[in-house]
């Protein structure tokens, strides 16, 4: 059971999200008092006799620092339950197991390349059906709906075009054909955006990203809104050995102390970037749903507490983007996304470089297109870095 069940008498639950995370297995440790949690790094647990199984057994099936994070992040969101996965992908492959074969999941046309990736291939041996839809069309979903799909997962604001999916008009047609809907929050957290509040039945997250915060773990997390759909996700990661260790989970919770503070500041930071990035000749188009002028602003506004830290923007050529990124002093070219260092990815031949040429046209991702992770460095040492890096790119265009 998720922590919103067990804690509420204690008043962490009703509290403001800043102190839920701070708090988050705060005092929990009765063994010892001590005020932080301990890591339990064993592999097994003993019985208390023949037959009688205590409240751990083994550590693939549960872990008490496993616990203390899932009930965390089960709280933040607002779930039964969580279930902490070794990875992100290993989220998306765990709420897959919910999808029989034959039986339809359709995906966002523009979601992330190893997302892609997975689906297409697990369609390809036949596990399930996959279709990729541009879920901002009213018009593609009816169409994909009418096909009486088992599952929608929504990636939203997408990535990397931060394209924002209305939760409310996918949930219109997943209650009408009882189908499963899944969000991706990694982009968000729960600090910006609640998809179970928002008609979701199931949450993930790369817990690697924002949640963790400082691009020392990989992990994910699948967070269910019904005890049925809990269980079952808890089953299924047992059977197929994907959740996470305990260390891991251990980091992510000390991570996750600090994820108001760290969300507030970089999204502050990004929407400053954001309107550099628009104001220069260089840049053919910005894509941050925190611009007024995007297409999606009002959706986001609506259904999001916040923008977020991430932000796109083209620039006219591949080489263009070498040059952008060579030139760059506080963005570090890697992938990955949420930590409190900056990273800048070109998506293309980096993040979504398994999808095909094909696919990535259909998405609307360019050999252009560049993508930002906003940190916590100096707003003004960023803006001054991105600024310098776009002139090099200018000087060089003309010479």
């Amino acid at each position: 059971m998720g922590q919103g069940q067990e804690k509420r008498d204690g008043g962490v639950s009703g509290s403001s999200i800043a102190t839920r995370t701070v708090r988050a297995g705060v005092d929990s440790d009765s063994g010892h008092n001590a005020v932080m949690p301990p890591v339990h790094l064993s592999s097994t647990f003993r019985f208390h006799g023949l037959g009688q199984k205590a409240e751990y057994d083994y550590t693939r099936s549960g872990n008490p620092t496993r616990s203390n994070l899932a009930e965390a992040l089960a709280d933040l969101e607002g779930g039964f339950g969580a279930t902490i996965t070794g990875s992100g992908m290993a989220a998306i492959h765990l709420v897959c197991q919910l999808v029989g074969r034959r039986e339809l999941l359709i995906a966002p046309h523009d979601c992330y390349g190893g997302t892609h990736r997975l689906l297409t291939t697990m369609a390809k041996v036949d596990r399930f059906d996959v279709l990729f839809v541009d879920q901002s069309d009213r018009d593609a979903l009816a169409a994909a709906f009418a096909l009486g799909p088992k599952m929608i997962l929504v990636e939203t604001p997408s990535n990397p075009l931060l394209r924002v999916t209305d939760f409310s008009l996918v949930r219109e047609f997943a209650e009408k054909f009882g189908t499963v809907m899944v969000a991706d929050n990694t982009f968000l957290s729960p600090v910006f955006q609640n998809p179970l509040a928002l008609g979701a039945d199931i949450v993930v997250h790369s817990t690697t990203k924002y949640l963790n915060g400082h691009s020392d773990v990989v992990g994910g997390v699948a967070i269910a809104k019904t005890e049925s759909l809990h269980e079952e996700l808890e089953w299924w990661a047992n059977c197929l050995g994907v959740t996470g260790a305990p260390f891991d989970s251990f980091l992510t919770l000390r991570g996750l102390r600090t994820l108001q503070v760290r969300m507030a500041q970089q999204a502050q930071t990004a929407k400053g970037l954001a309107e550099l990035l628009r104001q220069h000749p260089r840049v053919r188009q910005v894509f941050y749903p925190g611009l007024e002028d995007h297409p999606n602003h009002q959706v986001a506004k609506r259904q999001q507490m916040g923008f977020g830290a991430m932000l796109s923007f083209e620039l006219a050529n591949l080489q263009e983007v070498e040059r952008f990124v060579q030139s760059l002093v506080f963005f570090s070219l890697a992938e990955s996304l949420g930590g409190v260092e900056s990273l800048v990815a070109h998506p293309a031949t980096m993040t979504h470089a398994a999808m095909s040429p094909e696919a990535r046209r259909t998405a609307g991702i360019s050999d252009g297109l560049i993508r930002l992770s906003v940190g916590l460095e100096s707003a003004q040492d960023l803006g001054r870095d991105i600024t310098a890096a776009l002139n090099r790119v200018s000087i060089e265009a003309v010479s």
